[in-house]
C-alpha cells in the first residue's frame, strides 16, 4: 500500500462537522431562504425559520453554523448536494465546536472570529461572499461574532475549528 494512502497531515474535517462532542448544543429549525451550504454561518428569524447569512446580519442575528448531517435524497439524480434548501430541515450548532471554511486571515488558537456582511472590490480578497467567516477585521466589510473563537489553525484546504462558547439563537 503506498505510503500516500495513509497520509502525512491532520486534517480540520469537513465543514459543518461537530469537532468536539459533549459540550455541542443543537437545534433543528425550518429553512426560510436557501440554500446555506454545511458549515455555513445562519440567521434566525422572528418566527423560529432560519436564512442564508445576508448583508443585514448583525452579531444578534448569528443563530450557529450549519451542521454537516447525512439527508434523504428528495431527487434521485442531483441527491440534494451539500446543502439545505428552502424548506427543508437545517441541523444548526449553537454551542460548541465545528469545523468551518475561513475565507481569510490566519486563525489563531483564541482569536476573534468574523463574518464577512459586504464585500469591497478594493479590499476584499477576490472570491468573496457575505456569510464567508474569516480572521482578520476587514473595517466596515464584517463585523466580530461575540463568544466565538478559533480554536486552531488552518488546513492546507482552508478549514479550521472555531468555537461557540456560549449558546447561541433560541
Amino acid at each position: 500500500m503506498p505510503g500516500s494512502v495513509i497520509g502525512i497531515t491532520m486534517d480540520y474535517g469537513f465543514p459543518g462537522q461537530a469537532s468536539r462532542h459533549g459540550d455541542e448544543v443543537s437545534r433543528t429549525r425550518p429553512v426560510s431562504q436557501g440554500p446555506i451550504p454545511f458549515g455555513a454561518p445562519v440567521m434566525q428569524k422572528e418566527d423560529g425559520s432560519v436564512t442564508a447569512w445576508t448583508d443585514k446580519g448583525t452579531a444578534d442575528d448569528f443563530a450557529g453554523i450549519a451542521m454537516r448531517k447525512v439527508k434523504t435524497a428528495t431527487v434521485w439524480t442531483t441527491q440534494d448536494g451539500w446543502d439545505y434548501q428552502t424548506g427543508q430541515p437545517c441541523d444548526i450548532l449553537q454551542r460548541g465546536g465545528i469545523s468551518v471554511k475561513c475565507a481569510w486571515g490566519e486563525p489563531k488558537v483564541g482569536g476573534k472570529v468574523y463574518i464577512r456582511t459586504k464585500v469591497d472590490a478594493s479590499a476584499s480578497p477576490a472570491g468573496s461572499a457575505i456569510g464567508d467567516l474569516g480572521a482578520s477585521d476587514e473595517t466596515g466589510n464584517c463585523i466580530a461574532l461575540d463568544g466565538v473563537k478559533w480554536s486552531s489553525t488552518k488546513d492546507a484546504r482552508g478549514v479550521a475549528e472555531l468555537t461557540m462558547l456560549t449558546r447561541k439563537g433560541l
